[in-house]
């Protein structure tokens, strides 16, 4: 599974980006960068992204940081994907 992919397609859908993300990589900033990423969107695409792997996200590892990158947000959705 090309995990980036899926990270993109549920981004995609969650700020309705109609497929602007899915040219998106690693580096594309996302917190204060698209504004379509507000406090709603972002739990759209928390509980999208929850959904769409089968997990459910810790609270405290949800921030800002989090969001900063697109490969921040592959990162935390990979810790889950594929726990140690």
């Amino acid at each position: 599974m090309d995990l980036m992919k899926h990270v993109l397609r549920v981004l995609d859908e969650a700020l309705h980006l109609q497929e602007q993300a899915l040219a998106f990589d690693v580096n594309t900033p996302l917190l204060g960068s698209l504004p379509e990423l507000d406090s709603m969107a972002a739990v759209a695409l928390i509980t999208g992204l929850e959904n769409h792997f089968g997990v459910t996200f810790d609270e405290a590892d949800l921030n800002a940081d989090t969001f900063a990158t697109v490969g921040s947000l592959c990162r935390l959705v990979q810790a889950y994907v594929s726990p140690p």
